[in-house]
């Protein structure tokens, strides 16, 4: 289901279509809904990269990948993406026992907080709780 489609998309700052798909930004994270069949990679992850750096700079933040959408991901580029010091959290929604499959063997590439959720809103809770926890450590 999109985020279009829920009672979230009221709370998005800002909704951004790129060549990748549709990135909805909130205060704290954003949720993507990449296109059907694209291939992410680091080089055209740029467009994303930049928005996020716009939108969030150099503050925490979290990534909620709504996979609507069959996409794939080049895993080899994972140690360039593993780089991103401020994403505290990323959230997968599945749909499928496949894409929950895809999200399993990424782990072992990925280094990110990851969780995997078969609906927005437990993504969105787990996101905004791991926040507050990394934002509670870095005031201590």
């Amino acid at each position: 289901m999109s985020i279009t489609e829920t009672a979230l998309y009221q709370h998005v700052k800002s909704h951004e279509t790129i060549r990748l798909g549709n990135l909805f930004f909130f205060e704290h994270y954003l949720v993507a809904e990449f296109n059907e069949g694209v291939e992410i990679n680091y080089k055209n992850f740029d467009e994303v990269r930049e928005l996020i750096k716009d939108h969030f700079g150099d503050e925490n933040f979290g990534l909620i990948s709504n996979r609507i959408h069959s996409y794939s991901i080049v895993v080899t580029d994972a140690p360039l993406f593993n780089q991103c010091e401020s994403l505290k959290a990323y959230a997968t929604v599945t749909y499928s026992l496949f894409a929950e499959k895809v999200f399993n063997v990424e782990n072992y590439f990925f280094n990110f907080n990851k969780q995997n959720f078969h609906s927005l809103t437990d993504a969105k809770v787990w996101v905004e709780n791991t926040l507050t926890v990394h934002t509670q450590q870095s005031l201590n």
